[in-house]
């Protein structure tokens, strides 16, 4: 992050700016949307700021500019039409350690100027440090369209009952709770629509009706297989409201990313032989803090009743009597063969398709061999790479054909995605360098994958070079 984002208190703040023409005039005016006190320097001035001079809304020196303009500024804006004026003020106000803004010139400056959407006291400031311009006015656009116009008397409404709140509830958790309630219901509705004075008596009554909250909440959040934009909205909508949040090896740092800036984070990823937290334990971990009164989200890679031990989980929060809620998620097996091309059923290929583990809770891969090996049925296993030589050799041994197309996929869904494809008998050696989460798809569906790849990330040369059973 080259531009540290920040809101700059401008009560009585003095700020600099030289130049008075059509691009200053507009810096100017959004200053003055504040409460800095404004001081232009021009040797030739715009009507606009010349006006805005004359009704005391600034101070004006109609003259070039001098060093010693810099003496009383804290912020310095530079928009003249001299290059090389606006080089020397940049390095003059730098070497006073001044925060600097040269307009249009992204080198110059100290700090730039974010996009602004005003809903006063709410402010949304965004930036793309001068990389796409474009796309930001698009996004403001969409922003601006999504964002109620009342939506700055819902902050003042709000500012108007926080002591009362700061009363009626002893902890911050149990106040955010209350807010959250308030703002996702019919009081906010009435503040949006224009009834600030029925507004303000169902927020009495809801202050005076309403107990703290003495337990907290589980919910179980599928992550999906990687890629941030396959999450659900309510599974993101969580995210955002945790006050706790407990994943696994498989959640992707780009959906950590997406959770609640404050909230605590636990890892407890387990690989093979090597669990950071053993299961017992994580629900030990959910029940005492949903106890707590915290609302815990459970972040799962995939679909946390998919191979996820989700049932596992919730068994102990019954018991506990704790509330939990499951939010399903993308499921590898179906991210992996949608980017990877290969649909796990066809009507020219496969009828069925079967989910297994390449892992039992024994470390063992005791499965149901004979099941597995049927015709025109697709098989996809979960972590399945370490036992991947049993895989193949007991699909064989139970009559699958040798040369039956096999695809392992790494990381499914992702910039760093690999797709290896094979047949069962070779497939060991084309793989070496596959590593975990990989998911393995077994079935002649895996033919497909040449005519309908459609994902092909960008750097990341895709491993798949040779038909399947050349």
């Amino acid at each position: 992050m080259q531009y540290f984002p920040l809101f700059v208190d401008t009560h009585s703040l003095p700020v600099l700016v030289v130049g008075a023409g059509e691009v200053a005039t507009r810096k100017i005016e959004l200053l003055l949307r504040t409460h800095c006190q404004v001081h232009v320097v021009a040797p030739e001035v715009s009507p606009s700021v010349m006006t805005l001079a004359q009704r005391g809304k600034l101070t004006l020196s109609v003259r070039p500019y001098q060093t010693s303009d810099l003496n009383d500024a804290h912020l310095v804006f530079v928009a003249t039409n001299d290059a090389m004026l606006n080089q020397q003020i940049s390095q003059q106000a730098k070497a006073q350690k001044l925060l600097v803004n040269v307009v249009d010139a992204p080198d110059l400056c100290g700090f730039i100027t974010p996009s602004i959407i005003d809903r006063s006291p709410l402010l949304i400031a965004m930036s793309s440090g001068g990389a796409a311009p474009v796309l930001l006015r698009y996004l403001r656009q969409k922003l601006e369209a999504f964002l109620p116009r009342r939506i700055s008397g819902l902050a003042q409404f709000a500012d108007s009952f926080r002591e009362q709140v700061k009363q009626r509830f002893s902890n911050v958790t149990q106040r955010r709770y209350f807010w959250e309630e308030v703002f996702d219901g019919d009081i906010a509705e009435q503040v949006l629509k224009g009834n600030p004075l029925q507004a303000r008596e169902m927020m009495q009554a809801k202050l005076q009706n309403d107990a703290p909250k003495a337990q907290g909440e589980v919910y179980l959040v599928g992550a999906g297989p990687g890629d941030p934009e396959l999450l659900t909205f309510r599974a993101l909508r969580l995210m955002q409201k945790a006050d706790l949040v407990v994943y696994d090896r498989l959640v992707s740092q780009d959906i950590l990313d997406m959770v609640r800036r404050d909230a605590e984070k636990v890892y407890v990823g387990k690989a093979a032989s090597n669990h950071t937290l053993p299961q017992e334990d994580i629900n030990q971990l959910l029940v005492r803090e949903a106890k707590a009164g915290k609302r815990v989200v459970r972040l799962k890679g995939g679909d946390p009743f998919i191979f996820g031990r989700g049932g596992e989980e919730i068994e102990v929060l019954l018991e506990h009597n704790i509330g939990f809620e499951v939010v399903p998620g993308i499921t590898a097996a179906s991210g992996a063969s949608s980017y990877a091309g290969i649909p796990l059923t066809h009507r020219d290929h496969a009828q069925s398709v079967v989910f297994a583990t390449g892992h039992l809770k024994d470390d063992s891969i005791n499965l149901d061999w004979p099941a597995l090996v049927q015709k025109r049925q697709t098989l996809v296993f979960y972590m399945g790479l370490t036992g991947l030589p049993v895989i193949c050799r007991e699909l064989i041994a139970h009559g699958m054909p040798s040369d039956m197309p096999i695809a392992l996929v790494e990381q499914a869904t992702t910039e760093q995605q690999q797709v290896v494809t094979g047949t069962l008998a070779d497939i060991q050696d084309k793989a070496a360098h596959i590593k975990p989460p990989a998911l393995i798809i077994v079935g002649t569906v895996v033919t497909l994958r040449d005519k309908l790849n459609w994902f092909k990330p960008q750097g990341n040369a895709d491993a798949d070079k040779e038909q399947p059973g050349s």
